[in-house]
């Protein structure tokens, strides 16, 4: 009693008279500080880490539906020795994919009722397990609204071995089967045990690019109950052409063409490339765009009746403008250090070469006719106008720009989290392991004070008035921030999709990476990178997406002793082959923290109709001494806080400095 006064009362009345609103007695006030410390000495709930989804979403919504094999590990717990392999996958497989495995035992099951009267008591049984390290109270927040009095009940009771609830049990039970609703019960208890067995989703970067749907993945992830995202190189290119960035929007679309894959464009955003391709056809349509030939064609798009070709037409057309538009940025901001990338004046147009570094080298493709060799960063009035019907698309897809909405609200360039680091990219680093330094208004910062400037400026050129001078700087470091020189989401010191296009010499393609990903190796390094975000722990670890591990050549995701962990999710089909994986996640539970290696995922209809899961390999690298409770966690440091102005309020009821209300 004696650490509160009437001065600090008197300091905190605001704060204390918005808190009497919530909880107007003292009983009110002493309840609520019982029950939060309770929940600080609950089991801290899992976190599951995945990146680099590059928009794989069957992929990436398997993974998410099985917690990285966490829903299988709780199955075997529970039914190892009560069910078959076979039916212990199938468990899990309905838990995975309610509706298609329902439809496949309507289909098949000789007893339907029988059916019914088997899986739901060991679906409630699931449910009660996971749901044994919350809260009633967030439990009951966690059940379908329409059912949650009923669910609550089954899972209070659990199971028909109390002699005094046994009839009560099972007459719910068969009055869900006989009225029908049987199937609703069941999805609404799948549901429940996948929104319990996680309890925060980290997406550590690069949703887009790639794969054909990343739409269907933000979708996913906007209805997911607890996410955020550090954003990804991918990702912050999307988020600039969503806030009207010409480069951007001709840098995705560069992307988009290369791998032949204008799904995420015409589908899934609605953006039209008809303007686009009737440029191209009229100015690249009848000549060699032998360079620009997409990778693959997708197999989906509009303009497969008259594809490759045209989709290579309008492949040229947009890296000529890109080129041309990156250059004008460059020439703005000599503070990016980027003057190497400044190329089209370095054509000679009449030899057919282009000096690189000070070598000369021959174009693969010399024809460009809306280039100016006088002035060769200006746009046509052609180019000029394809470009504002482009932007004007861009800006006007309401699915992208809910999108992009999403992953600034959720996101950001870094996470400290439970005594961890998230980001995507790099801390960029010099090769003596000091930080490097970027100019950033005129003051030299690196570490964590370059990112959040960083992304202070980023988020300007989304939220910023339209056309002002802090949003136009905005758009452009969200370029330098996909492929800047030493961009943290980048990592790299150059950036070469002009030489991968035009120049026949593996020598000018190489993309050095940033000092960053040799010193990550290095346990000194990442001690340093974590101290300059304040994180100390024993068990603090920097968790890393962006550079797929290559398995096939012994590379290991867990790094400088266990400090860094990568998880590049190789999601990418592309890159499988290359990596001999289909990548890590990570998941972080009170237990400590296991990484999971996964192989390429069969299709929804293969793990349907035959139970097939992902197969997974988890290794487990940091046990923690004792099992980790709420209140050694980010979440327990709040309720701590919660707790402390509680206190102070239920004093200051008792001293008489505040007058009960709620009586």
């Amino acid at each position: 009693m004696q650490l509160y006064n009437d001065i600090l009362f008197t300091e905190n009345r605001l704060y204390l008279e918005a808190l009497a609103q919530q909880y107007p007695t003292v009983r009110a006030a002493a309840a609520e500080i019982i029950n939060l410390q309770a929940i600080l000495d609950l089991p801290k709930g899992t976190e599951h880490f995945i990146s680099d989804i590059h928009g794989e979403h069957e992929a990436f919504r398997h993974i998410l539906n099985n917690a990285s094999g966490a829903i299988r590990e709780k199955v075997d717990m529970l039914f190892g020795n009560a069910l078959s392999a076979n039916e212990r996958a199938e468990l899990a497989t309905l838990i995975y994919y309610p509706a298609a495995k329902l439809k496949a035992i309507r289909e098949n099951a000789a007893d339907l009722t029988a059916w019914y009267r088997a899986v739901l008591p060991r679906l409630l049984q699931l449910c009660h397990l996971v749901a044994s390290k919350y809260t009633r109270s967030k439990v009951r927040k966690s059940l379908p609204a329409e059912y949650a009095y009923i669910l609550e009940e089954l899972l209070t009771v659990q199971n028909a071995t109390d002699p005094n609830k046994a009839a009560y049990y099972e007459n719910i039970l068969t009055s869900i089967i006989d009225l029908g609703q049987a199937e609703r019960f069941v999805t609404a208890l799948t549901d429940t045990i996948k929104r319990l067995i996680v309890d925060r989703l980290h997406i550590v970067g690069d949703i887009f690019d790639r794969g054909t749907r990343p739409d269907v993945v933000l979708d996913d992830l906007i209805a997911y109950h607890g996410v955020d995202v550090q954003w990804g190189n991918h990702d912050i290119l999307w988020m600039g052409a969503a806030s009207g960035s010409r480069t951007c929007i001709a840098n995705a679309l560069n992307n988009a063409f290369s791998y032949g894959n204008l799904d995420t464009i015409e589908v899934g955003y609605g953006i039209s490339l008809r303007p686009l391709a009737l440029f191209a056809a009229d100015v690249y349509g009848h000549k060699d765009v032998s360079c620009f030939m997409p990778k693959s064609t997708g197999g989906a798009s509009p303009y497969d009746a008259n594809a490759p070709r045209l989709v290579a037409c309008m492949h040229k057309a947009i890296a000529v403008i890109l080129f041309k538009l990156e250059g004008c940025i460059i020439r703005r901001h000599p503070e990016f250090h980027m003057d190497d990338r400044l190329l089209l004046d370095k054509i000679d147009y009449r030899a057919g070469t282009v000096c690189i570094d000070g070598e000369t080298y021959s174009l693969r493709d010399c024809d460009f006719p809306t280039i100016d060799p006088n002035d060769p960063y200006r746009l046509t009035p052609a180019e000029e106008q394809v470009m504002e019907q482009l932007k004007t698309a861009f800006r006007r897809s309401e699915k992208l720009q809910k999108h992009v909405d999403f992953l600034f609200s959720k996101g950001g360039l870094y996470k400290c989290c439970n005594q961890n680091l998230l980001f995507h990219g790099c801390i960029p680093m010099n090769a003596d392991g000091s930080l490097m330094d970027f100019e950033i208004d005129g003051h030299l910062l690196h570490g964590r004070a370059l990112l959040d400037a960083l992304e202070r400026i980023t988020r300007r050129g989304y939220y910023a008035p339209w056309n002002s001078s802090e949003q136009l700087r905005g758009k452009d470091y969200m370029w330098f921030l996909w492929c800047g020189r030493h961009s943290p989401l980048f990592g790299r010191s150059r950036i070469c999709t002009f030489e991968r296009l035009l120049v026949d010499a593996p020598k000018v393609h190489a993309e050095p990476r940033n000092a960053y990903y040799n010193l990550y190796n290095d346990e000194k390094a990442c001690l340093r990178i974590l101290d300059e975000f304040g994180l100390c722990s024993p068990h603090s670890h920097i968790i890393n997406g962006h550079m797929p591990v290559q398995k096939k050549k012994g590379e290991s995701p867990i790094k400088a002793g266990g400090r860094l962990i990568v998880i590049d999710g190789g999601f990418c089909r592309a890159y499988q082959e290359k990596t001999g994986t289909a990548g890590y996640t990570l998941v972080y539970n009170s237990y400590g923290m296991r990484i999971i290696a996964h192989e390429p995922f069969g299709g929804v209809a293969n793990a349907v109709a035959g139970n097939k899961d992902i197969l997974s390999t988890a290794v487990v690298f940091d046990v923690m001494e004792n099992r980790i409770r709420v209140a050694q966690t980010d979440d327990g440091e709040r309720i701590r806080e919660q707790i402390d102005g509680l206190t102070m309020l239920l004093f200051a009821y008792q001293s008489g400095f505040l007058k009960e209300s709620g009586k």
